[in-house]
């Protein structure tokens, strides 16, 4: 059974190994170079979060308590991510692993920090999208579908420029998606405005 597992191990990190180099190497094209850092970089993000605040503070009466929960739904997938599987797991990013860095085209100026599973990156975009599907779904309908985009598209961008492996997204996407829909199904319960009804005003 040991000996079942190990290998199992090593083939699920094969894997894991062959598609980062697919997205960051074979895909790779002088337009994502100088696209994808930028992609990653949460200040490019910032008007987005801002608007999306003040949009749902100004539209909803319950608009204070979501934006709290929001914040805290991203703030719980950090730590969760950061503090406890990076610690436990201690997996090198690909970037500084010694017996794989060779193969890995760093796009961006620094590595960041040693260890990589899960992404914090995936972890918040995964959770704040789980979020806003789970709480807006009635309101933007479709559109809501655009932030499994949004977070996939980071995530995508973390592995192209060569800071995180594949299955440290997955890793990170799954956290998300569990305190997204946690905390997301407990503010439809206890204040929650999943329907028309609690619109005061138009979409800004």
């Amino acid at each position: 059974m040991f000996l079942l597992q190990t290998n199992l191990l090593q083939k699920l990190e094969q894997w894991d190994q062959w598609l980062f180099i697919e997205i960051n190497s074979a895909q790779s094209n002088a337009f994502f170079d100088g696209l994808m850092p930028y992609i990653r970089n949460a200040y490019t993000w910032a008007p987005l979060y801002l608007f999306l605040l003040v949009l749902i503070t100004m539209n909803f009466r319950r608009g204070g308590w979501w934006c709290l929960i929001f914040l805290c739904t991203v703030s719980l997938c950090d730590m969760t991510s950061s503090n406890l599987f990076k610690e436990v797991f201690q997996r090198p990013r690909p970037c500084s692993d010694p017996d794989f860095f060779q193969q890995v085209r760093l796009v961006v100026d620094r590595c960041g920090g040693n260890f990589g599973f899960t992404s914090n990156h995936a972890a918040n975009h995964f959770g704040m999208a789980t979020f806003i599907l789970v709480t807006l779904r009635f309101y933007f309908k479709k559109w809501v579908w655009l932030a499994y985009l949004w977070a996939a598209l980071i995530g995508y961008a973390q592995v192209y420029v060569g800071v995180h492996y594949p299955f440290d997204i997955l890793g990170g996407a799954l956290i998300g998606f569990g305190y997204g829909w946690l905390l997301g199904t407990f503010f439809n319960k206890r204040f929650g405005f999943a329907n028309f009804e609690e619109v005061t005003n138009s979409p800004v």
